[in-house]
């Protein structure tokens, strides 16, 4: 390896004194000296040779220039492989020397989106572009591959300049090239990127796949604080990722021994003020570090492909806690279960499912599906379709969470079969006493009333919200002010509790409060 390395930086030092400016310092030199020499005559005849000379010096400087680097050909990607062996080469080169080398990952900000909004065939042409962009900024002997249709992966060639500095700038420049407009069939479109990068020299002494490794870590926190957000690898990143890694491993082992199951949030109706169902709400109880809510979890239960086992989980629990009210006869109507979109690609849920009730001696009615608004607005594919169709005819309620903040059409509300729209918190949030508010709740109720669809306002968490969410027409309530989510232990004391305190309660409905 270190004749290997000797001769790249021989090779490196020779393509910079055969480059154009350092030959054409030496022109004036070498002219008068031939006139000193042999007159007129010489210099004439060196003024003619002088040109060719040059021209022969570039001819080597791009022969050596390939040598160099023969995996950069007029903005080809280099195959998987080849990139990591020359990255390998960069890596060992850097560390024998004082040059400076980094290697960068540039991912696409919001890429499904841009396929669900655009399609397959518009899709392809940004990657396209993407690729070419990227090939127009980095420099001649840098190396780059495809790692999916939204990330790029680049390594830089060593050179003596290469810093901090001068990763933040060629950053800057892939972003302003990468997130120029973008014409698709008329009319344009605007897309952004994020980068992470890792110097040589922050993981110097480690081998070359811990370099990729602490660039992708870098990516992933530049995404966490996106879009178009450009990170850098450091003793910071690592910890972090480190911390991050511990976690993921942890939530593989906590669904092994039952550490996480759902906790409850009740449901009530605003007609009767009695319980009309549960929804299980997913709750990591570390040993630890206590409660940990599905925000801190989730990222990691989605990148280690853990969503399925996830909705396995949780449909277990949940539905032993509905045989348990059952048996100690406490009437729960319904259970709402979030389905992830991985659950919903499953060929295979709809049986599934169909054993895991019949297992409970459930109905499929006792089962509230609850699917995002975005699978909805997005273009779900066929398996989620033929899915979320299928669990309506069997009778399972489906629940549209997150109303408002999806952009689902009506058109899909009544093509899956909506039983429930979920309104945001974000529209229920202080109605009472914003005028503004209180009209966006009450054109959603009035549009499910006229497409007959149930409704749950959630994030209820006053007096006030409650009783005008029930003079509007909602039909149910969720929230802090109804009350908080609970372990199963918890739950059968809260619903005896709570219907004591219901009883002889007036109604509040839209009726009696007109």
């Amino acid at each position: 390896m270190r004749k290997s390395v000797s001769v790249d930086q021989f090779l490196d030092t020779l393509t910079t004194y055969l480059s154009g400016p350092p030959v054409l310092a030496f022109a004036p030199a070498i002219s008068l000296a031939a006139f000193w020499i042999g007159g007129e005559r010489a210099l004439v005849v060196v003024a003619l040779s002088l040109p060719l000379l040059i021209v022969a010096f570039a001819s080597v400087r791009r022969t050596l220039t390939a040598r160099i680097s023969p995996l950069h050909h007029h903005g080809r990607l280099a195959p998987t492989d080849k990139f990591a062996a020359e990255l390998e080469n960069f890596f060992d080169r850097t560390d024998h020397n004082n040059m400076g080398s980094a290697c960068m990952i540039i991912a696409l900000d919001g890429f499904t989106e841009f396929v669900d909004l655009h399609g397959n065939a518009a899709a392809t042409h940004l990657s396209s572009q993407f690729c070419d962009r990227i090939f127009s900024v980095i420099r001649t002997g840098d190396i780059a591959t495809r790692l999916d249709e939204c990330r790029i992966a680049i390594g830089l060639r060593p050179s003596q300049h290469l810093d901090l500095e001068a990763c933040i700038q060629m950053s800057g420049r892939i972003q302003s090239a990468v997130e120029e407009p973008i014409t698709l069939n008329g009319t344009t479109a605007y897309v952004s990127c994020s980068i992470g990068f890792c110097l040589q020299s922050a993981v110097r002494g480690s081998r070359f796949e811990n370099w990729i490794d602490a660039a992708s870590a870098a990516l992933c926190e530049a995404q966490r604080n996106g879009p178009s957000t450009i990170r850098a690898f450091s003793n910071e990143t690592r910890r972090r990722s480190n911390i991050r890694a511990n976690l993921r491993k942890e939530f593989e082992a906590a669904l092994d021994n039952g550490q996480i199951r759902p906790w409850f949030q009740p449901q009530v109706s605003t007609d009767t003020g009695r319980v009309t169902g549960f929804e299980a709400l997913a709750r990591w109880e570390h040993p630890e570090k206590g409660i940990l809510n599905p925000q801190i979890f989730l990222p990691f239960a989605e990148q280690a492909e853990l969503m399925e086992r996830l909705g396995q989980t949780m449909r277990h629990h949940a539905f032993s806690a509905m045989c348990c009210w059952d048996r100690n006869g406490i009437h729960v109507p319904r259970i709402g279960i979030n389905f992830s979109s991985d659950e919903l690609r499953d060929p295979a849920l709809l049986d599934r499912l169909k054993w895991e009730l019949d297992q409970n001696d459930l109905t499929p009615d006792r089962l509230a599906v609850e699917i995002l608004e975005t699978v909805f607005s997005r273009r779900p594919d066929d398996v989620i379709t033929r899915n979320v169709t299928s669990l309506a005819a069997l009778g399972c309620c489906i629940d549209l969470d997150d109303f408002g903040t999806g952009h689902a059409s009506i058109a899909s509300i009544k093509r899956f079969d909506v039983t429930r729209i979920k309104i945001d918190r974000t529209f229920v949030a202080k109605a009472d006493s914003d005028a503004s508010q209180q009209q966006l709740v009450s054109a959603i109720l009035t549009m499910a009333e006229r497409l007959n669809v149930e409704t749950l306002a959630e994030g209820v968490e006053t007096t006030g919200e409650h009783a005008l969410m029930a003079q509007l027409g909602c039909d149910h309530v969720q929230g802090f002010g109804i009350g908080k989510p609970m372990p199963f232990e918890k739950t059968m004391d809260w619903i005896s509790a709570h219907q004591n305190k219901v009883k002889g309660i007036p109604k509040i409905g839209r009726q009696a409060g007109s």
